[in-house]
């Protein structure tokens, strides 16, 4: 067995961490958007396409999930009346996503609530520790991704 380097073991004390962070943050955008009748992840979705239409596999690859967790929120979505599937011009078989105005309302009722949350939480942190965070995740991102 391969033993760790410091570099090794602070590497994977800070995934430790990020999962950690994960966990939290999921659960805080459950308690954000559930007033809205959304979870994170529907409130995911919904964001993605507020951008524009896409495609299930558009969603997918925007959120670094897999086509299937996507089909099966969006399934709920247009059944709670939030999307709607549209034909998509250049391609028949892949339908796009698009926000209705009911789940656009509730988009804005979340992103309010969001907005008042990371007002309060990022007041408590200078802003160079901000943009260094960032930075460290984005690094990070880029690492894995050419991996």
């Amino acid at each position: 067995m391969t033993a760790l380097t410091d570099r090794g073991e602070e590497f994977s004390t800070l995934l430790i961490e990020v999962f950690r962070v994960n966990g939290l943050l999921l659960a805080a955008g459950d308690a954000l958007a559930g007033p809205s009748g959304l979870s994170s992840a529907r409130w995911q979705v919904l964001g993605v396409i507020d951008h524009g239409p896409r495609t299930v596999a558009g969603v997918a690859r925007a959120m670094g999930l897999t086509r299937q967790a996507v089909r099966q929120t969006a399934t709920g979505l247009v059944r709670d009346g939030m999307v709607e599937f549209r034909d998509n011009p250049l391609d028949r078989r892949a339908r796009l996503l698009d926000l209705t105005p009911r789940g656009r309302t509730a988009l804005r009722a979340v992103e309010r609530r969001q907005a008042e949350w990371a007002n309060g939480l990022g007041a408590r942190l200078s802003l160079p520790e901000l943009r260094a965070a960032v930075a460290t995740l984005r690094d990070l991102a880029d690492l894995l991704e050419d991996r």
